[in-house]
């Protein structure tokens, strides 16, 4: 089925929306899920969890493109899962290696007042992206948005694991080099 019809089922409010997003979107959500959780069981979770987020949303939201629309939505549940698993309550533990790698260009922050601040940091990011080539925009996507290990990234673009780092070190330093350009860092 086409996404937009899918959306329609949801703005109709027709339960067979989920059914139809399951059966096309499942296994994406699930990958995504699970890249971060590592985790059968929380990833199902986390792509249930998607399914009442997405019928919640929808509408008012009506996405551009569907597929990113579930993507970022399973993305977000996953990482507030993980936190949620290796809180300090839990005995403690430490944010991934995806995040840690991109912590020293990008510095988070829970503060509502700076939410303009970030939607201006996420625009200079998705305009620094597009500035490079597609293999290595690809890798950088696969690495930080959908949280694959480097080894798989690899294996998808027949290159060494160390061309990855390499790569993935190289974009980063370019990124906070632009980020300084902008004056966000």
């Amino acid at each position: 089925m086409e996404d937009q019809k899918i959306i329609d089922l949801y703005v109709k409010r027709d339960e067979k929306a989920i059914e139809k997003t399951a059966d096309k979107y499942g296994k994406y959500c699930f990958s995504i899920a699970y890249n971060v959780l590592m985790s059968h069981e929380d990833s199902e979770e986390c792509v249930n969890d998607t399914w009442i987020k997405t019928w919640n949303t929808i509408p008012p939201a009506m996405p551009e493109c569907f597929r990113i629309f579930l993507g970022k939505i399973t993305r977000n549940l996953s990482f507030d899962k993980y936190r949620y698993n290796h809180s300090e309550k839990r005995g403690g533990g430490v944010i991934g290696a995806v995040l840690d790698e991109l912590e020293e260009v990008v510095a988070g922050s829970d503060s509502v007042e700076e939410a303009y601040e970030r939607k201006i940091l996420v625009e200079a990011i998705n305009t620094y992206l597009h500035t490079l080539s597609k293999r290595d925009c690809n890798i950088f996507i696969r690495r930080y948005f959908y949280g694959e290990e480097t080894k798989d990234i690899a294996q998808r673009y027949a290159i060494k694991e160390s061309n990855v780092l390499m790569i993935l070190s190289r974009t980063r330093k370019k990124l906070q080099q632009h980020l300084k350009e902008e004056a966000l860092l």
